[in-house]
């Protein structure tokens, strides 16, 4: 019996890379699975469900269940449609992975207003609108006296949490992301809904094209040597987190290979204090104290 057995899930993303991975997994798991992309290129252009329908037929040739949904993430309808598919064809949700996301990186000063609004409506509106439309069914549940246990894993990002240049689009929605799953945590919890983020680093079509990394990301030229960009050794977290029994909620996790770290959220550290209001000068001579200690912590 697998970890997600008669769990159904709705994965963003998954005709390829890390979410058809995830999708994969999933259902050798046992899960029941929703597949949706909208199969665009990698700067969401395009429209190709075949991606989608692939992973379906994947699943369906090992035994397990599948639909295909190529509903845009992004979109308020979409979003309501791809959460009731999971209701209509499987009778219930338990699991929601946000996945799906596009690349249109450029530096500050060359980037374009739809550069910066289309990443930002895929990703953190991605985010967003599936999650609102099943959380309003988990709460529903919820007050019909049905006992709930939902996870919900979104998809952050090192370019967001850590910064990488050239990626402001980019790195504000995966920040956002991150965020976004510690106060849906937070409101969530009442209901029965568990969520969690998980900052990857795979070998993907967007890894492939960020700038710095293509090279990086291949395939070991001996096959017979762990291969740490492989997407699949993402998998196994988002199963966990996805399972009825984890505890885990309000989490940020770093994985990569055979490694998982937990992040650590904004903390304020040192301190400066006067028992009246500051003036310019007076920060001028103490700010410092702030500085260096940042510079050190570094």
């Amino acid at each position: 019996m697998g970890a997600l057995e008669g769990r159904v899930a709705v994965i963003t993303g998954a005709g390829r890379g890390l979410g058809r991975e995830h999708a994969l997994l999933f259902a050798q798991e046992g899960a029941k699975v929703v597949i949706n992309d909208l199969g665009g290129a990698i700067d969401g252009s395009g429209d190709d469900r075949s991606p989608a329908e692939q992973v379906v037929d994947e699943i369906k040739a090992m035994g397990g269940e599948a639909i295909a949904n190529a509903d845009n993430v992004a979109d308020w309808e979409g979003g309501q449609r791809l959460i009731q598919s999971a209701l209509d064809a499987f009778g219930d949700l338990h699991v929601l992975v946000n996945n799906a996301g596009i690349l249109r990186d450029r530096v500050l000063v060359n980037m374009t207003e739809d550069e910066w609004d289309a990443v930002i409506q895929v990703h953190l509106k991605g985010h967003f609108v599936p999650t609102r439309h099943a959380a309003a069914h988990w709460r529903e549940q919820t007050k019909a006296g049905k006992e709930v246990k939902a996870s919900i894993i979104n998809t952050s990002s090192t370019s967001g949490l850590l910064g990488n240049p050239g990626q402001a689009n980019y790195g504000a929605a995966k920040s956002g992301i991150a965020s976004f799953t510690q106060i849906i945590a937070m409101e969530l919890g009442r209901y029965g809904v568990r969520a969690n983020a998980i900052a990857p680093a795979a070998r993907t079509r967007m890894t492939e094209a960020t700038p710095g990394l293509g090279d990086i990301v291949q395939p070991p030229d001996d096959p017979a040597k762990f291969d740490v960009w492989n997407p699949a050794n993402v998998s196994p977290l988002v199963a966990y987190l996805a399972t009825e029994s984890c505890p885990a909620t309000g989490k940020v996790f770093f994985v990569q290979g055979g490694t998982v770290r937990l992040f650590q959220p904004w903390t304020m550290t040192e301190t400066i204090e006067r028992s009246d209001r500051w003036t310019v000068d007076e920060l001028a001579a103490d700010m410092p104290k702030l500085l260096n200690e940042d510079a050190t912590a570094r």
